[in-house]
């Protein structure tokens, strides 16, 4: 018989850890919500295959240079970046 997690207050959700992943790579997150996070990989497959294809984008674009980007790809990263930031103010 399989037995149901139930959610106590303090268990993270997948939504909760896909918006956390960045802070935690960055070695961000405080104590108690890094322990909740990775409570919450070890129980989500699907959120570590995220954190894990996240690793990866970040170790292959960390290989890029400014010059490997075409004048249109510049400028997409450019407007996004923009539109981020508005977001944030």
């Amino acid at each position: 018989m399989r037995l149901l997690h139930l959610f106590r207050s303090t268990d993270l959700v997948c939504r909760q850890a896909v918006e956390l992943v960045t802070d935690y790579l960055e070695g961000a997150l405080g104590r108690t919500a890094r322990r909740r996070f990775e409570a919450h990989l070890t129980a989500c497959p699907h959120c570590t295959e995220y954190l894990a294809q996240m690793r990866e984008t970040i170790k292959l674009t960390g290989q890029l240079a400014p010059e490997d980007l075409t004048p249109q790809m510049r400028e997409e990263f450019t407007d996004l970046y923009r539109r981020w930031r508005s977001e944030q103010q």
